[in-house]
């Protein structure tokens, strides 16, 4: 009985830990709505592509990864707004900065 209790109790608060709260929900939905909106590179366009279209960026960060083929490098771009994930030289993915008050990612 007390087994029983106990596992269900756990479960419970397992339950509960791992729901995601509404804000966070709706938060992730205004991201979406706002890089829905903000012209960025866009997966598979090569680095000369996405600097002849959108400039110099305002920072290139260091390489992380390329450490192994299993570990490809990645290249990160600063653009005032966004910030552009390479692999290799190829897009992967762009990322708008955090808004005011939320923390940002830091490099």
């Amino acid at each position: 009985m007390k087994r029983t209790l106990l596992a269900a109790a756990a479960v419970f608060l397992a339950l509960g830990l791992s729901a995601p709260s509404p804000a966070q929900a709706d938060t992730l939905k205004m991201q979406i709505r706002r890089e829905q909106g903000q012209s960025m590179p866009t997966r598979g366009m090569s680095m000369a592509q996405v600097e002849k279209r959108f400039g110099a960026p305002t920072r290139k960060l260091p390489t992380r990864g390329g450490g192994s083929k299993y570990q490809p490098p990645i290249n990160r771009w600063v653009y005032p707004g966004y910030v552009v994930y390479f692999e290799r030289s190829t897009v992967i993915h762009s990322v708008l900065d955090a808004p005011r008050g939320e923390k940002p990612y830091a490099p």
